[in-house]
């Protein structure tokens, strides 16, 4: 019995002396977490295009005299590119973009999302819709040959089919349409235009 009790008192004694040293530890020496590493690319632009665009509706109404220099910038602050599947319809991109007639029909800047489908590892089809501004006449007080568009505000869409060339380097086709959808008063011509583009991937 009497050496079951300097046992136990020897093992009472071990575990005192050691919490004792634990708790003269400098409070320095304490294991601290690590941070999380946060990858900082610095890229805030995803792809940028550029090309010439045309009227594509040839009658009295709606066409339009020249060509159309446009430009887009696109950015993918969700990770669109990198999703996969159905979860790509939650992350667009962002596209913002502008157009300017060379023969004095109506200018535009516009911005919307943009919704892209990788057929291959080359080819891919695309879907933008937004909104536009534009300069363009209004109604057929206004004076101009061009298309009546009804109000400055118009809804913006576009289709485009496009190859990579290399893994930076694309070509594009592309064919969009600005209306109010019978939305505001006025009439409604609307624009249409399609042309070739090419992009650069960041």
């Amino acid at each position: 019995m009497m050496h079951k009790l300097y046992a136990v008192s020897a093992v009472v004694a071990v575990l005192s002396s050691t919490c004792a040293f634990a708790a003269d530890l400098p409070a320095s020496e304490a294991p601290i977490a690590a941070a999380p590493v946060v990858e900082d690319t610095g890229r805030i632009f995803d792809e940028a295009r550029f090309g010439v665009l045309t009227s594509v509706d040839s009658s009295d109404l709606n066409g339009e005299d020249g060509a159309f220099v446009t430009g887009m910038l696109f950015f993918d602050p969700w990770g669109h590119m990198e999703a996969g599947g159905w979860d790509r319809l939650l992350r667009p991109r962002i596209h913002v973009g502008g157009t300017i007639a060379t023969e004095g029909e109506a200018n535009q800047v516009y911005a919307g999302f943009s919704w892209t489908a990788n057929v291959t590892d080359r080819f891919f089809l695309e879907l933008g819709f937004g909104g536009t501004l534009h300069d363009g006449d209004l109604d057929i007080d206004d004076g101009g040959e061009g298309p009546k568009l009804g109000c400055r505000a118009l809804f913006h869409e576009y289709v485009a089919a496009g190859f990579n060339v290399t893994d930076r380097w694309s070509v594009i086709a592309h064919l969009e349409h600005s209306s109010h959808a019978n939305l505001c008063d006025g009439p409604n011509n609307g624009l249409s235009r399609g042309g070739v583009m090419v992009g650069y991937k960041f």
